[in-house]
């Protein structure tokens, strides 16, 4: 059975602000984000340090090591961040 009209290519559909031709980059305060995840994992690792014993007794440290790596780590984002929030490359 044959078709009578025959279908044209899609069309775009028009360029509106909100429409996926308009796409704006997200501003975000990336100093302000690794301070707060910082400040997270460093709260945590004084939060579990008391429970030493305890979290050895069940094979949990790994969470106190973990906080403490994301606490330093986060320590070493910093200059990184301010170096490329300078250079223009971050928000």
């Amino acid at each position: 059975m044959s078709r009578t009209g025959k279908p044209g290519p899609p069309t775009a559909p028009a360029s509106t602000p909100d429409g996926p031709n308009d796409v704006q980059m997200l501003s975000v305060n990336a100093r302000r984000v690794v301070l707060a995840g910082t400040a997270a994992f460093g709260l945590a690792f004084v939060v579990l340090l008391p429970f030493w014993s305890w979290l050895g007794e069940h094979d949990h440290r790994v969470w106190l090591w973990t906080a403490l790596a994301g606490t330093v780590l986060g320590l070493l984002a910093l200059p990184l961040v301010r170096k490329h929030t300078g250079e223009g490359r971050l928000g």
